[in-house]
């Protein structure tokens, strides 16, 4: 995405009686490329390297001051201006809850236009509002707790559901991301409480971008250990830059662990104070140092369990569909590269959706 200078030369002997003009090689093949008006018109076809010999003295000076105006023209300072570069990745770290990010550059605007994942399945510009009765339809529970295992509703299958900010989206294209101490009305509506097994100043809070279904960008949150916090802007800008789709990135709250199932919730999510599934000791994601991506559409299967209880589309794993996490793609490159393992390698459970930095 660089442009690059061109600089001009002009060898060649002179004398009173002989003038010899020769192009320089690095001119032999360059396009043609408009000029500032007091340098004429452009040139359109490549400068070929046939000598011009002039005999004439009275034709030498003018031809000098030609050469060196055209020297002038063709060098880096008096060409063309370079062309406006492409948004660039960056990130920005927020030390305080009073530091917010500043905006990005307005001159980019997002497009919604597919653009192709690392697992080979494509963003859909074509989201769609979330069902009316999404989250409000209870299932029946089994005796072991869990809603009642169903197909999946065809409002859902596949899922494309388009992204409901709850922050502000960033202003253009470019990453974002912020880590800083988790600011008192976050924890408020978190999970955390005196008895979870990580004390509030482990945690941190983080902000991403994240590309939606809807292709577009949306900016999501997290919490996680604080030992971690800068892996995760990692990994997700390299989610963020394959254009993975992610429909929702909130921090759980405490209300969620006591709703009835509904078998369709799908937030990629960080730390959530609870215990690992069936059993009574504290889950990674208790630590902070686990993290859920898209759990509709990689769903944790054991048995005849499925969770979420709707999601049983997804558990057809070779029909790789726009939000899926699969071996070998960016989610899992990304979380491989900081050192984490993924529930998808496991047999029983098997669990697509879970990241942790023990494996577990």
């Amino acid at each position: 995405m660089k442009p690059r200078s061109v600089s001009a030369s002009h060898p060649g002997a002179v004398s009173a009686t002989s003038f010899v003009l020769t192009a320089a090689p690095s001119l032999r093949r360059r396009p043609a490329v408009s000029h500032p008006a007091s340098c004429g018109a452009p040139v359109g076809r490549a400068v070929g390297t046939v000598p011009v010999v002039i005999r004439s003295p009275r034709l030498l000076v003018p031809l000098v001051l030609s050469a060196v105006l055209t020297a002038a023209c063709t060098s880096g300072d008096g060409g063309p201006p370079p062309a406006s570069p492409s948004p660039r990745v960056t990130t920005e770290h927020d030390t305080a809850a009073s530091s917010p990010s500043p905006p990005a550059s307005p001159d980019a605007t997002p497009t919604a236009t597919g653009s192709p994942t690392a697992g080979g399945a494509a963003l859909e510009p074509a989201a769609t509002p979330a069902p009316a009765w999404l989250g409000t339809r209870e299932l029946p529970r089994r005796a072991d707790g869990y809603g009642e295992i169903q197909p999946t509703p065809p409002d859902l299958d596949p899922r494309h559901i388009a992204t409901r900010d709850l922050l502000p989206p960033p202003n253009g294209l470019t990453f974002r991301s912020s880590v800083r101490p988790v600011p008192d009305d976050v924890l408020a509506r978190s999970t955390w409480h005196e008895d979870c097994p990580v004390p509030r100043d482990e945690l941190r809070y983080v902000q991403v971008s994240f590309w939606g279904f809807d292709a577009r960008p949306h900016t999501g949150e997290l919490l996680v250990a604080a030992g971690v916090a800068e892996d995760m802007v990692t990994v997700f800008e390299q989610l963020y830059e394959a254009r993975f789709p992610i429909e929702e990135m909130r921090v759980v709250d405490a209300s969620e662990l006591e709703l009835p199932p509904t078998g369709d919730g799908n937030n990629t999510t960080g730390f959530v104070c609870r215990p690992v599934r069936g059993r009574t000791s504290w889950s990674q994601h208790a630590l902070g140092l686990a993290v859920d991506v898209n759990p509709f559409h990689n769903p944790y299967v054991k048995d005849d369990v499925v969770l979420p209880e709707l999601a049983s589309t997804y558990t057809h794993r070779e029909d790789v569909r726009p939000g899926m996490v699969v071996a070998g793609d960016v989610v899992t490159t990304a979380f491989a590269d900081i050192g984490w393992g993924w529930g998808g390698d496991w047999t029983s459970p098997y669990d697509p959706m879970h990241f942790s930095s023990d494996g577990t």
